[in-house]
């Protein structure tokens, strides 16, 4: 994870992926910041982190707080499918990024650290296929230096 928020790699890896952050996705990250894409559960139409995904935001906050992240600032995305409506979702998605903001400050990481945004089904993973389950994620992205 450490790597993986440092800079782009080309491998994935179980719940992880890599993405670039284009310029159109979030107004305050350059397309150059590193991120990744947890696929986090949670329980449905809920905010509530299942219990399978919390070893992958413990290890999140362990990354977060290594000396190579520690100065950083991050900004957590929560992602939805496209099943429901535009408002609704874009709730839903951010009371799980803020779900995720908690979890993370409660293993130690600094809340001024971190910023938390619902983006609802505006950026599809898999615009292909709008109700896909890899639509549903959170993405974690490096802000850039002030």
């Amino acid at each position: 994870m450490i790597q993986q928020l440092q800079g782009p790699r080309t491998r994935s890896l179980r719940n992880l992926q890599v993405e670039p952050v284009s310029p159109a996705a979030a107004a305050p990250l350059a397309a150059t910041q590193p991120s990744i894409s947890l696929s986090i559960q949670f329980k449905f139409n809920s905010a509530a982190i299942q219990e399978a995904s919390r070893p992958v935001l413990a290890r999140l906050a362990t990354a977060l707080q290594a000396p190579e992240l520690a100065d950083g600032r991050f900004a957590i995305e929560g992602h939805t499918d496209a099943k429901g409506g535009a408002d609704y979702n874009n709730r839903l998605s951010l009371q799980r990024a803020l779900a995720v903001r908690d979890f993370l400050v409660q293993r130690g990481v600094d809340t001024a650290r971190l910023s938390a945004a619902g983006k609802g089904s505006s950026e599809l993973a898999r615009p292909q296929d709008p109700n896909s389950p890899e639509n549903r994620r959170v993405r974690v992205a490096a802000l850039p230096d002030r």
